[in-house]
């Protein structure tokens, strides 16, 4: 298998581990069947360690493949550039994260699919409206230019 057949592989297991640790909150709970309460603060901590280790992860995973000797360039070429896609994704996510907390949410997190131009927006606010999501995706729009159909905000109270 090839090193940029691994990168691929290992990125979409990331993201899937991402994904899975969302809908883990968000699910119910099959131990007594009931909608699983979640406190906001519990889920917005917990999404933020799990993101800041699954980045850790993926770049110390590229940082090996850049410095092993026995990779080809092309395969270094392919790490470094998935390296930077991921490093300017977390800048981007941080950034909007600021923007709209500047609005009055306490509580934001914001993801931007690596190989896609997704974006999902999870927003605590007990009294969500129409016109919050309005404000929200004008940020996304104005920043980068986000499409309505790649944008998905959720919000948790």
């Amino acid at each position: 298998m090839s090193k940029r057949k691994k990168i691929v592989i290992l990125s979409s297991m990331v993201l899937l581990l991402a994904v899975t640790a969302i809908a883990n909150f968000l699910l119910i709970d099959n131990n007594n069947g009931t909608q699983g309460t979640v406190t906001t603060a519990t889920y917005f901590s917990e999404y933020k360690a799990e993101h800041s280790s699954s980045i850790s992860e993926q770049l110390l995973h590229l940082d090996s493949i850049i410095n092993d000797a026995e990779s080809s360039s092309q395969t270094k070429e392919d790490a470094l550039a998935t390296k930077l896609r991921i490093t300017e994704n977390v800048e981007k996510e941080l950034y909007l994260q600021s923007l709209i907390k500047a609005q009055g949410y306490s509580n934001i997190v914001v993801m931007l699919g690596i190989d896609s131009e997704t974006v999902t927006v999870v927003v605590e606010d007990d009294d969500f409206t129409t016109s919050d999501a309005v404000s929200i995706y004008t940020v996304l729009l104005q920043e980068i230019n986000a499409s309505p159909e790649n944008v998905r905000i959720i919000p948790i109270s």
